[in-house]
């Protein structure tokens, strides 16, 4: 009886062992696959949404100063023919 408790100690020892490596291989996996995908996506030409916010601003700027010239324009030309 004795001998069968020491191996079902030893059993219950070596699956625990095995599950701690599968876990640590497993997180081992996913900070590997993370690193890749920060690596990929850092040679890409992304933005951050700061520098997007600022362009934006700069485009919505630009498109009222057109259509102020636009309506400047149209308004000098109207002027011209009449």
């Amino acid at each position: 009886m004795q001998s069968e408790n020491r191996l079902f100690d030893d059993l219950v020892k070596f699956v625990n062992g095995a599950a701690g490596t599968v876990a640590g291989v497993g997180r081992e996996a996913q900070f590997g696959a993370r690193e890749r995908a920060r690596e990929w996506i850092g040679g890409l030409d992304f933005v951050s949404r700061d520098e997007f916010e600022v362009v934006k601003a700069m485009a919505a700027a630009a498109r009222d100063e057109a259509d102020a010239l636009r309506a400047r324009l149209d308004a000098l030309e109207l002027k011209q023919q009449g």
